[in-house]
């Protein structure tokens, strides 16, 4: 029964101990990995949106897809079909792209054909590959209309106290109106403040953790 569960991702196996998965977050459920990082991550996102006006969102990554821990419209942003809960397809998104990059292959299946959502997607593995590559070498990711006609965004990676990519934030507007080279930073250095905020949060629990 336990096998079956982890199957269909209601728990998520780690080394001989399980947890609740992600399926149960898309489903209105309690996932704790994933409400800390959205805790420690809104306040930082709110300030993002004010200062760009654009949209902002949180993902993290289940199999080949992102799924949205919290989305952030801006006023003048577009409105896009991506939700709380809801799912894209990672390679055609500048979040997806972006854990992808500094998650190990070996924990991700890619599948041999990749679907096309606009003229711009990325649809060829090994062109694929050496987009990660990119991406590592400079911290972020971009989507220059890859997922919706006119639509471009970047994202960053967020990283847990242990170094391991938790999921990335992402900034997203109408082509024209954001400028990808300018954002970069601000993506960037939000993702790195996340990052600290969680890193702290857990040089405090473990003392705890010592003690008792």
């Amino acid at each position: 029964m336990v096998d079956d569960l982890v199957r269909v991702g209601l728990l998520e196996r780690q080394g001989t101990n399980y947890r609740l998965g992600l399926l149960l977050f898309e489903i209105g459920e309690s996932v704790p990995r994933q409400r800390n990082l959205r805790e420690a991550a809104r306040r930082h996102l709110s300030a993002l949106r004010e200062a760009t006006g654009h949209n902002v969102g949180l993902a993290v990554l289940d199999g080949f897809d992102v799924v949205y821990l919290d989305v952030f419209r801006g006023d003048d942003g577009p409105r896009l079909p991506q939700q709380i809960g809801g799912r894209w397809p990672a390679h055609a998104s500048c979040s997806g792209k972006a854990v992808l990059a500094f998650t190990d292959s070996s924990d991700f299946a890619m599948p041999t054909l990749l679907e096309a959502h606009t003229e711009n997607t990325i649809t060829d593995p090994e062109l694929f590959h050496r987009e990660l590559d990119r991406v590592r070498k400079r911290g972020v990711a971009f989507d220059r209309q890859e997922a919706f006609p006119r639509i471009v965004g970047a994202a960053a990676p967020i990283f847990g106290p242990d170094e391991d990519v938790l999921g990335a934030i992402s900034i997203s507007g109408m082509a024209g109106r954001i400028n990808l080279t300018r954002i970069d930073a601000a993506v960037r250095t939000t993702a790195i403040a996340i990052s600290r905020d969680l890193s702290s949060a857990q040089s405090v629990v473990r003392p705890v953790l010592q003690r008792r």
